[in-house]
């Protein structure tokens, strides 16, 4: 167990306990190297306001405070605060590190209130509709970044699902994308610019290890990646920054109305 995610590749990960690690487990990527890997491109000082947006269990909003200083507000729907609230307290970052439970088509922060805005292993399950950077964007300061990093596709399945993939494919998975088709969904939005958006050098082992260690009885999934061999899936990282010339509107959440009686046909009263 203490050689377990134990990488040069992630030296900041390597120094936590993988029982720690493992009890924090919220989806198919291992979330302390995905913020390890998307904080090399991000520049993070101490003090610093950042969203960690579907945060999980919010192992990486601890990883963030700890090893970078940074304010972390941890956002996620589907786990408790309250419990993630317990493991901020356990690892003693209570006083930068906020749990609560939010929707990130409804968030509850004041325009422009971060400094950064991250995202781990979160972002396809609602990132990929064409209008929620300029919802999410509003969030952070000009000149801030919207970083993401996560399970992807090294090139985009332009025809059906490859034989090989089939067995696990599920029509969700098609949240799933590459790179290339990451900086053509931000881009076109004109919202940010583009600093950096690659694949990780053979994440699909990385993830195929991560699930042998947290879930060895899906096989389905393991023998996916070990036929796959890279050749479509693997992590994903990208980061654009809000551009200060572009002015982003409050959404529309409610319009107000007074109904009026008027005839319904012609010729009554």
């Amino acid at each position: 167990m203490d050689a377990c995610f134990n990488s040069p590749r992630f030296p900041r990960s390597s120094a936590y306990h993988p029982k720690w690690l493992l009890a924090g487990v919220s989806g198919g990527a291992n979330p302390l190297w995905m913020t390890e890997w998307l904080a090399e491109a991000v520049d993070l000082r101490a003090g610093m306001r950042v969203l960690d947006l579907g945060c999980g269990r919010a192992v990486s909003s601890i990883f963030l405070r700890r090893e970078f200083g940074v304010q972390v507000w941890a956002a996620d729907l589907w786990f408790s605060p309250s419990e993630n609230l317990r493991r901020v307290q356990d690892a003693g970052v209570e006083d930068g590190v906020f749990p609560l439970r939010a929707d990130a088509r409804a968030l509850p922060f004041a325009a422009e209130f971060f400094d950064a805005i991250v995202s781990i292993d979160s972002f396809v399950y609602y990132g990929t509709d064409d209008l929620f950077l300029n919802s999410v964007a509003r969030f952070v300061k000009p000149g801030g970044p919207v970083a993401i990093a996560g399970a992807g596709l090294v090139r985009e399945i332009d025809g059906p699902v490859p034989d090989h993939l089939r067995g696990w494919w599920t029509p969700d998975l098609w949240g799933l994308h590459s790179a290339a088709w990451w900086r053509r969904h931000w881009e076109r939005t004109g919202i940010v610019d583009v600093e950096l958006v690659d694949t990780l050098p053979d994440g699909w082992r990385l993830w195929r290890d991560w699930l042998e260690a947290i879930a060895p009885d899906n096989t389905t999934e393991i023998g996916a990646l070990e036929d796959d061999r890279g050749r479509y899936l693997g992590y994903v990282r990208a980061v654009g920054r809000r551009r200060a010339d572009v002015h982003l509107e409050e959404p529309i959440v409610s319009i107000p109305g007074e109904y009026v009686r008027r005839p319904l046909l012609r010729g009554s009263v």
